[in-house]
Parts: C-alpha cells; structure tokens; sequence
C-alpha cells in the first residue's frame, strides 16, 4: 500500500472513530440518568439498528412504535395504585350526598379511615368503589376533578405532586425514542379518562395514544347541548391478555418495542417480541428500597414473577433500578 493510501486509510478510520464517538457522546446526552450498563446498551443498540437505513434491521418510520405502561413503568405505582388513591379521595370527597355509606361497605371502612378493611374485598370491593366515583357525570365533568386532584393531591409517603412521581430515565427514553422518529404510546390498566387528563403535560404522550381501561360512556342532550355521560359499567380492562386487543383495536400496528414492569404486562411484551423481525421487550424492576420500593416476585402491587422468568427465557432485557438509574425520579418542579 502506497503511503498515500495509507494516509487516506487512516483518514477514513479516524472519521468513523469521530463519528462514532460523537454517536455515543449524543446518546449519553439524551440519556444521562441511565448507567452505561447492558440495559442502557441494549436499547441503543435496538434504536440505532431499526434506524439505519439499509440495514437488515431497518423499520420504516411508520413501523416504529413503542408502547408504555403506566403505573410502575413512567411513575410510581406504591403503596397503592395513584389513581386507586383518587377514588379513595372521592370517596371522602362525596360522603355528604351519601349517608348510607356509613354502613355499606367498602365505603364505611373507608370514612373510618380504614383503608386495609376496605379492600380486603379484592378486586369486588375495588372495582365498586372506582365505578361508584367515577361514573354519573359528564366526561367534561370528570376532566374536571382529575385535574384538580392532580393539582392538588400530594404522595403520603414523599410529599410529591404525584405527576412528580415519574421517573426521569423513562422520561428521557420517551424523548430519545421520539427523536428517531418513534411513536410513543401509553397501554395501561388504569383508567383512559384518567391518564388522558395529564399524559400530554407529564409525558409529551397526546391523549390520543392513550390506552387504557374504560367504563361505559353514552350521548345525553342536556338543554340542547351534546354530552358524554359515564356509567357505572365496564367498557374493557386494558391489563394482562387485553393489552395486546387494546393495542390492536387503538394503534392497528404491532409494537416493535414494549416496556413494563409487572405480570399484568406479559401478555403486551409477548405480542410484541414473540415474533420475526426486530424487536425489544423490557421489564423495569423495582430493586432499589432506598431511593423508591423494592419488590416484585411476592408483591401485591405491581407483581413480576412469570415476566422475570420470561424476560429470562426469551433474552428480554430487564432494568435493574438501583444499578442501572443513575437518578430515579424528575427533579421537583
């Protein structure tokens, strides 16, 4: 080889040195809450190669969707269910128009204060109180107490806003993917109504890519004006094998990415990653008990035992909050 040759060999692998580098210093600044672990790696790696174009791996954009769960996932889900604790403070909220929830329970458990009683129905006594405080009133009214409690409601355990209960990683992951052109969705058991109210403020997510669970809803005429009425009657449960219909009925793409955190989101990270072509699946594990909770084979909240032992037979990637967050939750606003 001539020594211009050389030269010219050596230019040419300086600049893809240059251009890599620059590539990773980049991705360090849009995800600098992460630790340079294999979780990090993995997703930067699925990203870089569904973007490049002419790769075997290559999506269109139109193919690149990413679907989140919500509780536990982008926010906190302990030491109950964030939307669980809204109608438990509606319940309080509607007691005087109520006098016979003194002696019918949940709701009599619940006036004492005694919040353990009151759920000790399971999922029966649960779903009566969210149907009760969340039905009889227009969608327009409904929006309305959402976003009241949500400016107003604290966490009992950190003093947070709860829309300040959201983890800063997912936060920088959600811009990250959207910036290589991916379309973000939240696909969550909790109520659509409910998230809808602040998924475009807190997540950059437009209520139009929410899916979730959802009670009935009818057309009413009230003096001539067109309204929405919610009934106390369950439309779909958006949790465990009603992921993926959801997900169909809503987007009518299948995910090429999945993240969650408990068994309630097997079901979506397997119609997502049990398939040919690229894909990534990921489970957040909630490990670190200092800067957040640690549980996940043996909670009652947010399950993930039959993920893990997936996650592990399928290769899916799997987040270990204390090793791999750097920080856990957005800086309070």
């Amino acid at each position: 080889m001539t020594s211009r040759a050389c030269a010219m060999a050596r230019q040419v692998l300086l600049t893809v040195l240059l251009s890599a580098a620059a590539a990773s210093a980049q991705t360090a600044d849009q995800l600098p809450s992460w630790n340079d672990g294999k979780a990090r790696q993995a997703i930067v790696r699925f990203v870089e190669r569904v973007t490049a174009e002419g790769q075997p791996d290559f999506v269109p954009v139109p193919g690149r969707i990413a679907v989140f769960d919500n509780d536990g996932t982008l926010w906190s889900e302990q030491p109950l269910y964030f939307q669980l604790q809204f109608a438990l403070d509606r319940v309080k909220a509607m007691a005087s128009d109520h006098p016979e929830w003194t002696s019918e329970e949940p709701f009599a458990s619940l006036l004492k204060g005694d919040v353990k009683a009151a759920l000790a129905g399971g999922e029966p006594a649960i779903m009566k109180i969210v149907m009760t405080t969340h039905a009889g009133m227009t969608t327009d009214e409904f929006d309305r107490i959402v976003r009241d409690w949500v400016r107003s409601a604290r966490h009992p355990e950190t003093g947070r806003p709860y829309t300040q209960m959201v983890y800063q990683p997912m936060l920088e992951l959600l811009a990250y993917l959207r910036e290589n052109d991916f379309k973000t969705f939240i696909t969550s058991g909790g109520g659509i109504d409910f998230m809808r109210v602040f998924s475009e403020e807190v997540y950059g997510i437009p209520p139009e890519q929410v899916i979730g669970s959802s009670g009935k809803t009818s057309f009413a005429m009230r003096d001539g004006v067109p309204l929405l009425m919610r009934a106390p009657e369950i439309n779909f449960i958006d949790d465990k094998a009603g992921k993926p219909v959801g997900i169909h009925q809503h987007i009518g793409r299948r995910p090429i990415a999945a993240f969650g955190n408990s068994d309630g989101d097997l079901q979506m990270l397997q119609w997502t990653c049990l398939r040919p072509g690229p894909h990534l699946c990921v489970f957040v594990r909630h490990t670190d008990a200092e800067r957040e909770w640690a549980y996940d084979r043996k909670s009652s909240i947010g399950r993930l035992d039959k993920g893990l032992d997936a996650a592990a037979d399928s290769g899916w990637t799997v987040v270990d909050m204390k090793a791999d967050w750097s920080t856990v939750f957005a800086p309070v606003r």
